[in-house]
């Protein structure tokens, strides 16, 4: 599904209207269905909403809103933050039909303004529709009154296509948003629901369709939502006479005193990934906690000195590697990656002191490559800092990977896979309660499982931060959201996997 600018989202709608017989009238009508299927998720019938309109086409929308959901017998108040003759044509119209079925909208103008302001924290849900994608600077006067009062009156928020006060291209706050519940977006995603602001402001998202020809929809641009057909289609599949030769051999170089047990999860989300054999390559008390709690992987135990060429002198066993989590960033271990990234030449992922070596000056290997950070490894690669990492996520993955010729991963609320000349893809599988130690070290083992069962870095990294992330939300819905381990996690990768091969097969 690809994500679409604000500019490229008024050019379907142009050509949906001027070229293609749809009207404004029709979008705007399923617009507001869509959102009050929304409403109707979140309150029963009957309920009190108040319908926050702005003066333009993202108004119009909550105008239809506002009809649709008076003539369903709910109970209507109708906030429109302009004076009725700055309204515009298609919002105009709306607002005739919605007063003609009963409606009785209030406009900012109006002696009861503030009364019906405040009226919102009576209600039972609000309906944003103040401003749309379009809008650029910051938010000021009544606007932000309205949003103000709509986020302290401690209602739920239903977003008409967009919060409104964030920009919908950076995710960034226009000075004050409304912060929703839910947003229902229309034709296809746009980039403020995966950066800035954006993420948290728009609550839980869907994308409602309105009608748009589905050749404008189909459309590529710069940037594309995850789906589980897509992910289905590319996951490895085992025919009945495999053997586990035949399913990626794996090493993991990972692990330390300090972080035994990050070697442990890698190669526990390896195995649950379905890599046919995995070796843990680490000192002795390492491999030791490792073999504890994964008695499947293999292990090759590093002598304190002749590490990296013992590493070297098995390379060919191994199908892709996996280097860095866990295993600090001493003066050994920089020496370690030094001398082993120099020769070597199999498909590997780089995370945690794997990313520090590189960021510290250690070159990286001349191999298909796939790194992992997050926005502090990020910031430590780029120069920058996290926030601005945060804050922009698609440019900071993107030029990570045009300066290590990589494709890379970067982690966080809608993970952002970008490699050199493709599309940046974008994850939105996943929930808070994998803001938890340990769930990068799994995320590793899958990924380079993906890597040694011969799919390219950058199907890998996207396919594994899909799989990673759906295996966190089956976790969520069977154990709750928070609390679950990085250990949880990996024992839902197969029943991930199964459930994301069946989507695709029954799509």
């Amino acid at each position: 599904m690809w994500i679409v600018t604000a500019e490229r989202s008024r050019r379907i709608d142009w050509i949906a209207r001027e070229e293609r017989g749809l009207t404004t009238a029709i979008l705007m009508e399923r617009a507001g269905e869509a959102v009050l299927e929304a409403v109707e998720e979140l309150v029963g019938p009957h309920s009190r909403v108040a319908v926050l309109c702005g003066k333009g086409n993202n108004g119009g929308d909550g105008l239809v809103v506002a009809r649709l959901a008076h003539l369903d017998d709910y109970k209507v108040s109708c906030l429109v933050a302009c004076p009725q003759q700055e309204l515009g044509a298609d919002a105009t119209a709306r607002l005739i039909e919605a007063i003609e079925a009963g409606v009785e909208p209030v406009f900012c103008d109006s002696a009861v303004w503030d009364e019906a302001l405040a009226h919102m924290a009576q209600t039972d849900v609000i309906v944003d529709a103040l401003l749309g994608t379009g809008t650029r600077g910051e938010v000021e006067g009544v606007y932000r009154e309205a949003i103000v009062s709509a986020n302290s009156s401690g209602k739920p928020i239903v977003a008409v296509d967009i919060p409104s006060g964030i920009d919908c291209d950076t995710g960034e706050m226009l000075g004050s948003a409304i912060y929703a519940t839910r947003t229902v977006t229309f034709g296809l995603p746009k980039p403020f629901l995966f950066q800035g602001e954006g993420i948290e402001r728009s609550g839980k998202w869907t994308v409602a369709d309105i009608g748009f020809p589905c050749d404008l929809l189909d459309e590529p641009t710069s940037a594309m939502a995850l789906t589980s057909d897509w992910v289905g289609s590319l996951l490895p599949k085992r025919s009945r006479t495999s053997h586990k030769g035949a399913n990626g051999s794996l090493l993991i170089v990972a692990g330390s005193w300090r972080y035994p047990g990050a070697a442990a999860l890698a190669a526990m989300g390896a195995i649950r990934a379905g890599c046919g054999l995995v070796t843990v390559a680490a000192i002795p008390s390492v491999c030791a906690t490792v073999a504890s709690h994964v008695p499947e992987a293999i292990f090759l135990p590093l002598p304190d000195i002749e590490g990296a060429e013992l590493i070297l002198s098995e390379m060919d066993r191994y199908d892709a590697a996996v280097f860095g989590p866990g295993a600090t960033t001493e003066s050994d271990a920089l020496e370690l990656f030094k001398t082993v990234w120099h020769e070597w030449r199999k498909p590997c992922l780089i995370d945690a002191d794997g990313l520090n070596a590189i960021a510290k000056g250690v070159v990286p290997p001349s191999c298909p490559l796939a790194l992992t950070p997050h926005p502090g490894e990020a910031s430590r690669l780029l120069g920058w800092t996290a926030k601005e990492v945060n804050a922009k996520r698609f440019d900071a993955a993107t030029q990570i990977a045009g300066k290590f010729n990589a494709s890379v991963l970067l982690k966080g609320a809608c993970t952002a896979v970008a490699s050199n000349g493709d599309p940046i893809r974008i994850n939105a599988t996943g929930n808070p309660g994998m803001a938890a130690a340990g769930m990068g070290d799994v995320l590793s083992g899958v990924v380079g499982t993906l890597l040694a069962q011969d799919l390219d870095p950058e199907s890998a990294l996207a396919c594994g931060a899909y799989w990673h992330g759906f295996a966190g939300d089956l976790c969520a819905d069977d154990m709750g959201q928070i609390g679950f381990s990085a250990s949880d996690l990996a024992a839902y990768l197969p029943r991930a996997r199964e459930i994301i091969i069946q989507e695709c097969v029954f799509e």
